[in-house]
């Protein structure tokens, strides 16, 4: 069957790169390995993600944001980043007040953005959907790009897009290696009521052997996180509820209260992943496929919306320009934005990370200058508060960067 583009991949990514295609009026083959069922209803995997105000226009233009209930969206007022041997801390909040409507972002359950953007597409015309598939066979190359499916059909396309996770078996069957970054620790999960409020700030704490965190709900509800080295992440899953809660309690060092969990567990492994290209022969690769980051920053997905609207803005450059989706040239384009839009996150986030996990006395003396220094900093505080409350391009113009910058110098 002929397509002008086949993704693999229904996560919300790939969702939502099939709906911003097929709003140009290009025919889209969207091919997954989970059951129609799984996606339409999908479960709650104990994610929150912290959407930026770019990635929120961006789910407005596809039409996916209104398909989340409002009760489920959550403003983020400030952020908090404490270091366990410092008493004092990074706080980074909004240059408009939040009473007067400003937040540095919004949190939504993982399952409700797939969810959402299920929806979205489902109302799209031009959208193909193969579920509970098996790839048999996968070719990209300068002459064509096509998919057999095991038991179905042969499904040919212009261009072929990988959204199929950070352990990707498109990229790895295409032959594009990757670096795959394993931490040793993993990530566990849950949703917690607590005793003292959180006044709707976002907290990064890193402490002795873990690293906490806590993503704001409603006032006495929050997203916890738990980062331990594995086998001690399975033993804190198993205890039973109660036990666990106490154990919260004292990780998160009293400065909640008493603390109730609500609802499942999940303990996911901590693996970064950056493709070593992101495009090939009538191939290009999204989302986790192409970068896949640590949570630290909660920035993964805003970086795969991010690839939705470039892929988008190819296909829109393809369309005007009389083109083909798999011109060599356009997919160079694809290629530089993304990689110089996600690279300096990327490799931040990995400083970051390996400097606030290293017990070395000479780290924690660093981490100490450099958690001060950033603190009595204001036009830094401004220009983080920026990047996530920036709703424009995904890749502004230099005039625009000029005038951003400009802006976060003046005092506010």
């Amino acid at each position: 069957m002929q397509h002008d583009i086949a993704i693999v991949g229904a996560g919300p990514v790939g969702l939502c790169l099939a709906r911003a295609l097929a709003m140009q009026g290009l025919k889209v083959a969207l091919v997954e390995r989970q059951p129609q069922e799984a996606l339409a209803d999908p479960a709650f995997d104990g994610r929150e993600i912290a959407l930026t105000h770019a990635s929120i226009r961006l789910l407005r233009e596809l039409g996916v944001w209104p398909h989340i209930p409002d009760g489920e969206i959550h403003p983020m007022h400030a952020a908090r980043v404490m270091d366990r041997d410092l008493p004092q801390e990074l706080r980074i909040t909004p240059r408009v007040a939040p009473d007067a409507g400003g937040h540095l972002g919004s949190l939504v359950a993982n399952h409700l953005i797939r969810r959402a953007a299920w929806l979205a597409a489902q109302e799209t015309p031009g959208i193909d959907l193969y579920p509970s598939a098996t790839i048999q066979a996968v070719h990209a190359g300068a002459d064509a790009a096509w998919l057999q499916l095991r038991d179905g059909p042969r499904l040919e396309a212009r261009l072929l897009v990988a959204a199929d996770s950070r352990f990707s078996e498109t990229r790895r069957a295409l032959g594009i290696d990757a670096d795959l970054h394993d931490f040793g620790k993993s990530m566990l999960v849950c949703r917690v009521r607590h005793e003292l409020p959180h006044e709707h700030a976002a907290w990064e704490w890193f402490g002795l052997g873990q690293t906490l965190a806590l993503l704001p709900l409603e006032e006495h509800l929050a997203g916890a996180v738990v980062t331990l080295p594995g086998e001690q992440a399975r033993v804190l899953a198993a205890l039973d509820d109660d036990a666990f809660a106490r154990e919260l309690e004292k990780r998160y060092g009293g400065r909640l209260g008493r603390m109730e969990l609500v609802g499942s567990r999940h303990v996911y492994p901590l693996v970064a992943t950056w493709a070593r290209r992101f495009t090939g022969p009538r191939l290009a690769l999204a989302g986790d496929a192409a970068v896949g980051m640590h949570p630290v920053t909660a920035h993964g997905f805003n970086l795969g919306l991010a690839s939705v609207e470039r892929l988008s803005d190819l296909a829109a450059t393809a369309l005007r320009q009389g083109r083909d989706l798999g011109d060599p040239f356009l997919l160079v384009r694809y290629e530089r934005r993304h990689r110089r839009g996600s690279w300096p996150l990327f490799q931040a986030t990995r400083a970051i990370v390996g400097l606030y996990t290293d017990e070395r006395a000479p780290a924690r003396w660093v981490r100490g200058a450099a958690l001060r220094a950033s603190a009595a900093l204001p036009p830094f505080k401004r220009v983080l508060a920026a990047v996530l409350t920036d709703a424009g391009p995904v890749d502004p113009s230099p005039l625009q960067r000029l005038r951003s910058g400009l802006q976060q110098l003046r005092p506010g």
